[in-house]
């Protein structure tokens, strides 16, 4: 077992798995080893695993290697990639006017608005392909009466809002971690954010309050995080980095991209590199020369680098850009970058691991900004750990990632539930939106909501530990309406058409604030209701189906074969997918047919064999001869193999050529005797006669056994 003083830590990266054991003894700490080892194809996209088996291969032999020195590994600390963080910026605000001054409550409520507010912003980005975890959220200012004020606690006026930037997970890319470490037999120990692990080892919180962009560039991406205002303001990700760099080597002087990535590496340590091109041509070429070469491929990689920052840092450029990771050691990369971020140069700088305080190596291993972030994982994944808890939402199970103090109201953004439909409904009147038009709702003050953890009353800012159990109750409505979807909408409005003869009714989408809804959702203040009707035939059409013509390329040559083509007719008229429809419309829609070789073959008016009739032991047989092979990517195709849209056919004929006595064993079964003997006479029309002797229609065949 290894001992319990080193923590194991995995930087699972696009290009590469990192490896590292770290240990710590009184605040220092120390590599004990590492192992970096490049995954074998491209099973990592933008910081998500693809090919989870692929990527626990890689884990695996990484683990393997460090337990042949260091003793079984059984537990490992990793990090979420930075690049599939969201942040999104919202604001949420309420009415005050003529109610008490405002307590601590209200202003937790308000910025959980806030929150939930930016969830519904970012399912409506997505368009809610995938779950995200709330990891966090910075209060940026509270505003009264559209005034910026320093705390809203005791205030009074007509208007409180409060603007927050939360910061979301896909929990499909810590979900697919767990796979990976299962199938590698190891339990994830503690799980960080990739961003976090750098940004804690590099800039203490003490600096946060400064503008600055940590860029992690790796292989095939750079990730950028924001530090200001004292905390970290965004995340982003460009799809350039280090391999554009060793392409445009390879692309320069004809390298392979292993030979490529080996100068490129050089490139740093010394003023010429010997490259033996793939033509086996040595040149030695010096390090100003290669740079110059390569130059617009660096310039192209600063550049995107400086769009994601100006992006992330409101078109402004950062007090100072730190860089790490393997592809920061890219030539002349700094001074680029800090041209077009108009910084002087020392604003802009490479930091190492020299960066990190009381840490220390191995003497047999090498240092390099590579190691940053399985260094700054290992430590912050002890340091500030995320774990899951598990909590009850009026009766429903929700999981939370613990990676700071959770509380009640963690609990509702994670369970999806709406604080502000929980309030007693105001005493003014409310607003809402129903295709465009304002619908205004009277109503009366109404009362918070109330909020229970394990059966006792509590606040939304109370902790929340693994197995509580917290409901939510609506408050006390003052004197207001209740209002569902149905109170504005007697019916979903519906069309009708006559699609392939049969009658389909055709209903609006109804949405309720860019989600689905139902007439039975209660409508809140400032809720948008739309409805629309699919406005192309391609909506109403069964999904996966083709129209397209059915075309092949047979020998060569382009064949357009109509009676397997697709096709879509408007009250008989041909139409488009995209063609606009109306009621009662009557539509045929006939998709683009996998017609059998066979029936190719019939529509090409090529026949597929030559046949014989002749009489076999008196019974009627007939023998066919094909006389037309069909071969698609070089494989000889049967007459009931289907043929797809734009398949590439060649068709071999066959000269034509007589049937003979030989042809009658490719269509009968000949028994031999077991016993006796097992000679045979040929026989046509009672006559004896050889195998190649010829055949013609009506001939009478026999075997005879002697």
């Amino acid at each position: 077992m290894i001992k319990e003083t080193y923590t194991f830590a995995l930087d699972i990266g696009t290009r590469s798995v990192v490896g590292l054991l770290l240990s710590e003894k009184d605040g220092a700490y120390e590599v004990i080893d590492t192992v970096i080892q490049e995954h074998g194809e491209r099973s990592m996209l933008d910081g998500q695993i693809h090919d989870v088996i692929s990527v626990s291969n890689v884990i695996s032999s990484v683990k393997e290697k460090l337990e042949e020195k260091h003793g079984t590994l059984q537990e490992v600390c990793v990090a979420a990639a930075g690049r599939a963080l969201k942040t999104i910026r919202a604001e949420a605000h309420i009415d005050i006017e003529g109610k008490p001054i405002i307590q601590t409550e209200t202003v937790f409520h308000l910025e959980l608005m806030a929150v939930q507010e930016a969830q519904k912003q970012l399912a409506l980005k997505e368009k809610a392909m995938q779950e995200y975890d709330c990891v966090g959220y910075s209060v940026i200012h509270y505003n009264l009466d559209h005034q910026e004020i320093g705390s809203l606690v005791d205030q009074q006026g007509k208007i409180a809002s409060a603007e927050i930037i939360a910061t979301f997970l896909p929990k499909v890319v810590v979900e697919s971690l767990h796979a990976a470490l299962s199938r590698a037999n190891l339990e994830m120990k503690a799980l960080t954010l990739e961003p976090i692990a750098a940004i804690n080892v590099l800039i203490p919180p003490s600096m946060r309050r400064l503008n600055v962009a940590l860029v992690d560039i790796g292989a095939g991406t750079s990730d950028i995080a924001i530090t200001n205002e004292g905390t970290v303001t965004a995340y982003g990700m460009v799809p350039i980095a280090g391999d554009e760099i060793t392409e445009a080597i390879s692309d320069q002087f004809l390298l392979d991209f292993h030979d490529a990535e080996q100068a490129k590496r050089e490139l740093n340590t010394s003023e010429s590199i010997l490259v033996k091109d793939i033509l086996g041509f040595e040149n030695e070429i010096l390090k100003e020369d290669a740079i110059a070469q390569i130059h617009d491929s660096i310039d192209k990689l600063a550049s995107a680098i400086k769009e994601e920052i100006y992006s992330l840092n409101k078109e402004a450029s950062p007090k100072a850009v730190m860089l790490i990771g393997g592809g920061s050691l890219t030539p002349k990369l700094p001074e680029m970058i800090a041209e077009k971020l108009n910084l002087p140069l020392n604003r802009v700088a490479i930091r190492g691991i020299d960066a990190i305080k009381q840490l220390k190596f191995a003497g047999h291993l090498k240092k390099g900004p590579e190691l940053v972030t399985p260094i700054g994982i290992a430590i912050s994944s002890n340091q500030n750990p995320i774990q899951y808890v598990s909590v009850k939402v009026n009766e429903r199970s929700v999981r939370l990632l613990h990676m700071r103090k959770l509380t009640v109201s963690d609990s509702f953004l994670s369970s999806g539930i709406q604080m502000s439909k929980y309030y007693g409904k105001p005493g003014l009147a409310f607003i809402a939106s129903l295709n465009g038009q304002s619908i205004t709702i009277p109503g009366t003050y109404g009362e918070a909501p109330l909020l229970f953890k394990n059966g006792k009353v509590c606040s939304v800012e109370d902790e929340i530990h693994n197995g509580d159990e917290i409901i939510i109750e609506k408050g006390k409505d003052g004197r207001s309406l209740s209002v569902a979807l149905s109170d504005l909408i007697d019916a979903v409005p519906a069309t009708h058409i006559l699609l392939n003869g049969e009658r389909i009714q055709v209903e609006a989408k109804l949405a309720l604030n860019g989600k689905p809804a139902s007439l039975t959702d209660l409508v809140a203040d400032r809720d948008s209701i739309t409805y629309s009707f699919p406005d192309q035939i391609k909506d109403i059409l069964p999904g996966g189906a083709s129209f397209a013509p059915f075309h092949l390329v047979v020998d060569g040559s382009r064949v357009q074969l109509d009676a397997f083509s697709g096709k879509i007719l408007i009250n008989h008229v041909p139409a488009l997918p995209s063609s606009p429809f109306e009621e009662w419309d009557q539509i045929t829609a006939v998709p683009t047919e996998s017609p059998s070789i066979s029936q190719v073959l019939s529509e090409l008016k090529i026949a597929a064999y030559d046949s014989l009739q002749v009489l076999y032991n008196k019974e009627p047989l007939t023998i066919k001869k094909m006389t037309a092979e069909v071969y698609r990517d070089e494989k000889l195709l049967s007459l009931g193999d289907k043929i797809h849209n734009g398949d590439r056919l060649t068709i071999k004929k066959q000269p034509p050529s007589s049937f003979i006595f030989q042809d009658v064993f490719t269509a009968v079964d000949i028994k031999i005797p077991t016993e006796g003997s097992r000679k045979f006479l040929l026989l046509k029309n009672e006559k004896e006669t050889a195998f190649h002797e010829e055949l013609l229609p009506g001939d009478k065949l026999s075997i005879k056994w002697i």
